[in-house]
């Protein structure tokens, strides 16, 4: 049995191998430590299945539109052809409709009766899955692996390749998975997949069940298309027709679009002869390359043609479109809407479509350089204008896609204060109008001046200020500092005030990165 299960495995397509791959890391993960990383990692997992969902459903009914489409040039053979594909397409989506029902049931107990399954609120809820799955009286889980054993040999009876078959068998397995500690273990393929799972986890296997459901209906369908065309066999493939493989389907003005055209499936041996608005291209490779003048949507069309070994011309057509846009950048200060003269403002600069590693930008009144995923902005002039032109280069090509300007401004004042060690022993500032302990105020070595508004965290230094202390009589005594620290004579006078009296800092003159020296508003000190 391990040698049979092994080959299975080993002629297993490469996505089912990924898909399990995948679920077998995040469930060893969970059962490790049901972490926000994990939730992270299976909400993640869920969105791929839907897009990989999507692009299979879309993938098999184009299949089914083929089988319609022989069935109405060859009635006769194609009748047969055209049930089979809808019997395996009612089969599928009753179960696929099915599974939807189990996953709402499973974020509503989750989430209350609002529950949506495309924005589960209690993710980590590990009892959802257990009441909705495992319920003795429900037996849903048991229900869904009885559906999946008569889904899987309803369409089996369509298959007789023993590869495709093993696939089959592969990815709509109900047999318990089970690990080195789950040895010996009586559990049922539900209790393995659902007990005590988080409902994002839930969710997400229950979707991997659907990708499964839809992979082996296109296996069934693509087994019908081999039956349906003696042109196939002459190419010796199962599956042809046009495709168009663009670089991009947007573009910017002034350079190029540029698509692949292929035939999928065909003999590599054998170049397909391709053309284009009723041209034939230039090249044998199927690069399909135009300018670019204007700026809008632009539609083409054209057919392949390749010759059978039989001499028979067989032809494919194919249509596509591609957009072009002006260029267009974006420019933001991520920290104000002003640049502030003196110091580095951060900004962010980005275009539309286009990789940072390719996009350069300048400035005028300033410098600006780059700082890892950002820019640094550095103004000079106060009160002029700084010009950010950017810049991209698509194909060797250097291009300017915008220029956006910013006012300078010089810094706001700066509050003074007095900085000290509070009770903890962390450093606080002192700014006045409120009791301060005489015995701190004489450790303290002087004044201070920064912007701390939330916003903006940037020191001054000061140069100079002055202390007016009030004697007996009510004369002011101004003694002048000259620096930012208190002068010995200052610390005197404080040492001689009684407490609930109280002096004025005034004169504060402080010089900020900018270079510009300004007075700030005085500081009132009561002695406590």
């Amino acid at each position: 049995m391990a040698t049979g299960k092994n080959q299975s495995l080993a002629k297993m397509s490469p996505r089912q191998k990924m898909i399990n791959l995948m679920y077998i890391v995040l469930t060893a993960m969970l059962a490790l430590n049901v972490s926000n990383d994990v939730l992270n990692g299976f909400s993640q997992v869920e969105e791929g299945l839907k897009r990989s969902n999507r692009t299979i459903t879309a993938r098999n009914m184009q299949m089914m539109a083929q089988l319609q489409a022989f069935y109405n040039k060859d009635p006769k053979n194609g009748l047969p052809l055209l049930n089979s594909g809808n019997e395996v397409r009612n089969a599928t989506d009753s179960l696929y409709a099915y599974i939807d029902t189990l996953k709402s049931m499973i974020v509503k107990a989750a989430d209350g009766p609002q529950g949506d399954v495309n924005n589960i609120k209690n993710r980590d809820n590990l009892d959802a899955a257990n009441v909705v799955m495992l319920e003795p009286a429900t037996r849903r889980g048991t229900d869904l692996r009885m559906r999946i054993n008569r889904f899987k040999n309803a369409i089996a009876r369509y298959l007789d390749d023993p590869d495709k078959l093993r696939n089959l068998e592969a990815a709509l397995s109900t047999e318990p998975f089970k690990t080195t500690g789950d040895i010996g273990s009586n559990k049922t393929w539900e209790e393995t997949m659902f007990e005590n799972m988080p409902t994002v986890a839930a969710i997400s296997l229950l979707s991997k069940l659907q990708n499964d459901v839809r992979y082996a209906e296109g296996e069934v369908l693509n087994h019908l298309l081999t039956l349906t065309n003696t042109d196939l066999s002459q190419l010796k493939v199962n599956w042809i027709d046009a495709f168009v493989i663009p670089q991009s389907r947007v573009v910017m003005r002034g350079s190029k679009y540029q698509s692949q055209i292929v035939l999928a499936a065909i003999d590599s041996t054998q170049r397909p002869t391709v053309y284009v608005n009723g041209a034939r291209l230039s090249n044998n490779k199927g690069i399909y390359e135009v300018g670019t003048s204007r700026s809008g949507t632009f539609d083409y069309s054209g057919y392949i043609e390749v010759v059978g070994r039989d001499g028979v011309v067989y032809k494919r057509d194919f249509k596509s479109s591609y957009t072009v846009i002006d260029p267009i950048a974006t420019v933001s200060a991520t920290m104000m809407n002003v640049f502030y003269a003196g110091i580095d403002n951060p900004v962010s600069i980005s275009v539309p479509g286009i990789g940072n590693g390719t996009v350069s930008a300048t400035m005028t009144n300033g410098s600006l350089v780059k700082s890892g995923d950002g820019w640094i902005a550095r103004p000079t002039q106060v009160g002029a204008e700084c010009a950010i032109s950017v810049s991209v280069d698509v194909d060797g090509v250097r291009t300017n896609v915008g220029t956006t300007t910013f006012k300078v401004r010089k810094l706001p004042d700066p509050t003074a204060y007095i900085a000290y060690r509070d009770a903890e022993g962390n450093t606080a500032r002192y700014k006045g109008s409120r009791p301060f302990p005489k015995g701190t105020l004489l450790n303290t070595g002087g004044l201070h001046a920064a912007i701390d508004d939330g916003l903006l965290n940037i020191e001054f230094t000061v140069v100079s200020f002055e202390t007016i202390i009030f004697d007996s009589m009510g004369n002011a005594i101004p003694e002048v500092s000259a620096g930012g620290s208190f002068s010995e004579r200052q610390k005197n006078s404080f040492r001689r005030m009684q407490r609930g009296k109280r002096f004025y800092i005034s004169r504060i003159r402080a010089t900020g990165p900018d270079g510009i020296t300004r007075e700030l508003s005085p500081m009132e000190v009561i002695v406590n």
